[in-house]
């Protein structure tokens, strides 16, 4: 793609030379810089508007009736044009570049690096931002181990790209501290639903909808054998064990966050056995509203009861893989997956 404009150049050149004056192809050879334009810096999109001048001169002199001037006015104006345009190209480039170093960092912000492991607990995590260009969205997920035992957050945040980041930024920041703060799972939810509040009034949402976050808490205890789930709103995770997949529905849903004041702080957290070599999946609706052409979600509980038992590294590299299969590339909205492991103590 890169030596395309070199390229274009030689086979205008020859069918000039091997062809009939009268079939004119020189006059296409104002067509090489102008392509250069889209992929060359501004001095080699010149030295190509020469090379092409040079060769509508060399050809004037074996066919003299071409037409040479006209035919280099259009060289030296294309080849002028296409310089600009290179030169504003690369800005818009540079300017690009810039815009996604800022949304990596404020990415990390929200992503912080996840150990793999926290005692006899596997984690690995996966990220796929539906604003690809910036890399960056409004899913979220943190893992801390605290003395209350491994705490796991996982959410969505209405939105997408830049405006979701710091709505989400503030509620993964008060989970980190409450997580070691609070003794109970309530009471974290309660200072991530302030959080969560208090960024939407100082920064308020363009447009009439508000601005809202679904959100999922998990604890392990230390000593394992079951987990607490406490569910604002947010699609209910998946426990595989050889083979059979359990959808952990839990008996009240909590508010979503932002959400407590208007329709109550009613929260409830559930308990169900985790055993070791079970493998759990949290993940956010990005992953299960994936479309195929025909317009038929991804089938994540029937596609997880067909994983075999596998570390969840490989479930998640799999996961990737079937979603971009199933959506041929096409993925609309942002996805946010954690697969955890209980190992034995």
């Amino acid at each position: 793609m890169r030596l395309s404009p070199v390229i274009l150049t030689v086979v205008i050149a020859s069918l000039a030379y091997a062809t009939p004056p009268e079939m004119a192809f020189s006059r296409l050879l104002p067509a090489a810089p102008a392509l250069a334009a889209a992929m060359w810096p501004v001095l080699p999109t010149v030295l190509l508007g020469t090379v092409c001048l040079l060769l509508m001169i060399g050809l004037s002199l074996v066919f003299p009736d071409l037409g040479t001037w006209w035919t280099a006015a259009g060289i030296i104006a294309v080849t002028f044009a296409a310089a600009y345009g290179s030169h504003l190209r690369l800005q818009r480039e540079r300017t690009l570049f810039q815009v996604r170093l800022v949304a990596e960092a404020a990415q990390q912000v929200v992503l912080s690096p996840l150990p793999s492991r926290l005692g006899n607990v596997e984690i690995e995590s996966l990220y796929l931002a539906a604003a690809a260009e910036a890399r960056i969205g409004g899913d979220f997920y943190e893992v801390v181990d605290t003395p209350y035992g491994v705490r796991l957050l996982i959410g969505d945040v209405r939105g997408k790209g830049l405006p979701a980041v710091g709505a989400a930024a503030a509620i993964v920041n008060a989970f980190r501290e409450a997580a070691y703060d609070e003794t109970d799972m309530v009471d974290i939810a309660r200072r991530m639903d302030a959080s969560s509040t208090r960024y939407n009034s100082a920064f308020p949402p363009e447009g009439p909808m508000e601005r809202f976050a679904t959100a999922l808490l998990v604890q392990i205890p230390h000593e394992g054998a079951r987990i607490d789930i406490l569910n604002c709103g947010h699609p209910p995770p998946l426990l595989l064990d050889r083979g059979k997949v359990r959808v952990l529905e839990s008996v009240t849903p909590s508010p979503l966050l932002s959400l407590a004041e208007l329709i109550g702080d009613h929260y409830s957290v559930d308990t169900f056995d985790f055993t070791p070599g079970e493998l759990l999946l949290l993940y956010t609706d990005g992953i299960a509203e994936t479309r195929a052409r025909d317009g038929e979600f991804f089938p994540l509980a029937v596609w997880m009861g067909r994983q075999p038992p596998t570390p969840p590294r490989e479930l998640l590299t799999t996961l990737h893989n079937d979603l971009l299969r199933y959506s041929r590339g096409r993925l609309d909205d942002d996805i946010a997956a954690l697969a955890v492991r209980l190992d034995e103590p």
